[in-house]
């Protein structure tokens, strides 16, 4: 297997997350499937400060949920740390305003990404940002030869 390059992780969750329809996610999912990149993207909003924990809940439950980690402590920790890091770099734009946007992450090997990439509004004076937060992932926590773990349906 080749050696995952972080940016190319991050390419990945950019357009995730940038993404505008669910047609285009899930056509970017099978075009990254085929480079061994895993990804998954969800929606999110309302006020900044109330939103923060919901967004790092729901970036947790996404990669879950499309099998980019597995329900161990060390996976789920670097999904909510690199959305934290994301969040970190928008708050000085958000603070006190309502956001919403889409949340985009991917995986490849140890590499995990998350995106927040939104909208700030304030009546009708609205501002754009994108926040970016990079984890890696021991390899043995990661799965089987360091790729992100099967998809399980309950």
């Amino acid at each position: 297997m080749e050696a995952a390059r972080s940016s190319e992780v991050a390419r990945a969750a950019i357009e995730m997350a940038v993404s505008r329809t669910r047609e285009d996610e899930q056509r970017l999912k099978e075009t990254y499937r085929y480079e061994g990149i895993h990804a998954a993207a969800v929606d999110y909003g309302g006020e900044f400060i109330s939103s923060v924990k919901k967004v790092i809940e729901r970036a947790v439950v996404a990669a879950k949920r499309e099998g980019l980690i597995a329900e161990v402590q060390a996976e789920e920790g670097g999904v909510a740390g690199a959305a934290r890091e994301a969040l970190s770099q928008i708050m000085p734009k958000a603070i006190g305003l309502n956001v919403g946007g889409k949340i985009g992450i991917a995986r490849k090997g140890e590499h995990i990404v998350v995106v927040i990439f939104c909208g700030i509004g304030l009546l009708h004076l609205n501002e754009v940002a994108l926040g970016l937060g990079h984890r890696a992932v021991a390899m043995a926590a990661a799965g089987e030869g360091g790729e992100a773990p099967a998809k399980t349906n309950p």
